[in-house]
């Protein structure tokens, strides 16, 4: 497995790589690697002969009183999983070779990066979509791998790809829980065991959210959305959002809708966690 620091580096691996007719497929992660990133690695692995994991604590989405610094990083761990999964090469830049200093072009999304985390975190996914194309620039996939658990991260990927003509397959991956429901996630590193306690139930309550839209349609959502709120705050989270929202718009579902986001965002002390389930809507 090879290691490279600079965008130079990549770039050249990744031509090198294609001149020689090889696919690629690129899993972009701010490291902490846990078993959902390791499940994306192997889905990335049937896909190409070449699997490229970046590792990145990207400054430019996280906010002002956000948790970059305090953002859990272990670089040692990370590379024994990728070489574990047999990753080809992992892309481990610095900031600064990131971003000049008088960096101002921004690759930005209007629509599906609004609501939902969006609304809380008003620059979050400019970051994310102008670092997720310089990636690809740098890398050249094929593929590119995303978890299911970061839904709207997913869904606003794919309409810049659609969106820039990118010539890139998004593969959309099972978010991933642990053996007690929760999803996992780097952050729930700073849960106490108490708070992770409580945080079980995001998964309880969208599990009885699906079913109960799943049997009695969309005209429950209402009632299912204010269900789950009370629910998480009686376990003792502070609800930053329930919604669900067609998946193709992000907003309200209506008649024409196929396919529902019941996503949840809710703080556990200090902790800010998501989690979410996609619902197909019946005709």
């Amino acid at each position: 497995m090879e290691i490279f620091r600079t965008p130079a580096e990549i770039q050249a691996y990744a031509l090198s790589a294609k001149r020689r007719g090889k696919t690629i497929s690129l899993i972009p992660t701010m490291g902490y690697l846990h078993a959902g990133h390791a499940s994306l690695i192997d889905i990335a692995r049937q896909r190409a002969d070449i699997v490229i994991v970046s590792i990145f604590v990207n400054p430019t989405q996280f906010g002002p009183n956000e948790d970059l610094d305090a953002y859990p990083r272990d670089f040692e761990h990370d590379r024994t999983l990728c070489e574990d999964h047999k990753v080809d090469a992992v892309y481990a830049p610095a900031p600064d070779s990131m971003y000049a200093d008088d960096a101002s072009t921004w690759v930005e999304e209007t629509v599906l990066s609004r609501p939902l985390c969006g609304a809380s975190r008003p620059i979050h996914f400019r970051g994310v979509t102008t670092v997720v194309a310089k990636l690809f620039n740098l890398t050249l996939p094929d593929y590119a791998v995303f978890g299911r658990k970061d839904a709207q991260q997913l869904l606003v990927i794919r309409r810049m790809v659609r969106d820039l003509n990118f010539p890139i397959e998004i593969i959309a991956a099972p978010l991933v829980r642990d053996e007690d429901g929760l999803a996992l996630s780097s952050r729930n590193r700073y849960l106490s065991a108490e708070e992770r306690k409580r945080a079980l139930v995001l998964s309880r309550s969208l599990r009885a959210g699906r079913r109960t839209i799943e049997g009695g349609g969309l005209e429950t959502i209402p009632t299912v959305i204010e269900l789950m709120k009370k629910e998480i705050e009686a376990a003792g989270g502070r609800v930053d959002y329930v919604e669900a929202l067609d998946t193709g718009s992000l907003t309200a579902p209506n008649a024409d809708t196929t396919e529902l986001l019941l996503a949840v965002a809710a703080y556990f002390g200090t902790t800010r966690l998501i989690d979410n389930q996609f619902i197909q809507v019946k005709s």
